[in-house]
């Protein structure tokens, strides 16, 4: 199952992401009157929820858990029969 420990792990680095960087928004308004434009470009920065970067993280982690978790089992397992 490592597939589940990389999607754990990416989950991580998103969460951890989300908190740190901004996400960028920009707006343009404006007034167009036959060939004369005149227009107001204005840009934001918003960040994520804390909460979605939580749930982002404590889903990876459990990802990350889980695929662990199988790999173990799986290299357990008698062989033969």
């Amino acid at each position: 199952m490592k597939i589940m420990l990389l999607a754990g792990l990416i989950l991580v680095v998103l969460g951890i992401a989300s908190l740190l960087v901004p996400i960028p928004h920009t707006e343009k308004h404006g007034i167009k009157a036959g060939d004369v434009n005149i227009g107001v470009e204005t840009t934001q920065s918003e960040r994520v929820s804390p909460i979605i970067s939580v749930v982002l993280i404590a889903g990876g982690i459990a990802l990350t858990v889980g695929g662990r978790a199988c790999d173990r089992l799986q290299s357990e397992e008698p062989t033969g029969t």
